[in-house]
């Protein structure tokens, strides 16, 4: 194994490419790559559907990386080192068993896109200034453990696609409608049963606009409306009755529907084997 990603590592070096794929190559350790700290030059590099538990802090040597691709391995943790790389655009750490981010992880200076898909996360797993990521157009948080989204989540105003699909969400933080350039929400699968009515201020509305949020357990006004159309709910949601309704609901508690545990769900995490 070492012999064949020696000379993949050699070969790029030879060739001077700045694009490295080793997908499905059986690698438990990024060290199992003889050489690769030394090439210096890699914008792109993807080590998808291996067995890499740890990702060494010696990863910021690579440092004209763009693009790092860590899909579907069984990473557990993160070196807090890896928020210095100053040209990281793309970094994929979806379906992985992180359970927390390290301290400083909000501090990527051009980071774009962060894909956390299919991991054990959730609001207690973000650093303090994980909501300082400026430069960020796309979150992935899919197909973790949320119960709420931090207020925080306002500061992203670049943001143009959010992702928590299959979490357990029982509640939107009225900030989300500060996010003016979304124009992709992916809310299905969770514990809803009603939108901040802020949510009114977002533009998800139309043929360019995606706004996903079935399968959530929402009140019998709420789920009329979406029998109808999407452009129905924000309608009725910006309406003086909702929001008078949505400050009634708030203010007597708006008890979540109890949790249940979705063994299929939590099956599809698991990294390949």
């Amino acid at each position: 194994m070492s012999a064949k990603l020696k000379k993949a590592v050699d070969e790029c070096r030879d060739t001077n490419n700045t694009e490295l794929d080793l997908v499905d190559r059986g690698i438990h350790g990024v060290m199992d790559a003889p050489g690769l700290y030394t090439l210096k030059h890699l914008t792109r590099l993807t080590i998808s559907h291996n067995k890499i538990t740890t990702v060494p802090p010696n990863v910021v040597e690579l440092y004209n990386l763009e693009i790092l691709n860590l899909f579907n391995n069984h990473i557990q943790e993160l070196p807090t080192q890896i928020s210095s790389m100053a040209k990281l655009k793309y970094l994929n750490l979806g379906m992985n068993k992180i359970t927390t981010l390290p301290r400083g992880f909000g501090a990527f200076p051009a980071l774009e896109v962060l894909d956390l898909t299919y991991n054990n996360l959730s609001e207690h797993s973000l650093p303090a200034n994980f909501f300082c990521l400026d430069t960020l157009r796309a979150l992935y948080l899919g197909d973790n453990d949320f119960e709420t989204v931090p207020p925080e989540i306002g500061r992203l105003k670049n943001l143009q696609i959010l992702v928590f699909r299959e979490n357990d969400l029982i509640s939107l933080p009225k900030e989300i409608g500060d996010l003016h350039r979304l124009r992709d929400l992916h809310i299905q699968g969770n514990r809803l049963t009603v939108l901040p009515p802020e949510l009114g201020n977002l533009d998800l509305v139309g043929t360019k606009q995606v706004f996903k949020a079935d399968n959530n357990p929402w009140v019998t006004p709420i789920a009329d409306q979406f029998q109808v159309g999407v452009s129905h709910v924000f309608d009725y949601i910006r309406s003086d009755t909702y929001k008078f309704l949505y400050g009634r609901h708030i203010a007597a508690g708006g008890a979540p529907p109890p949790k249940t545990i979705d063994k299929a769900k939590k099956q599809s995490r698991q990294p390949a084997k």
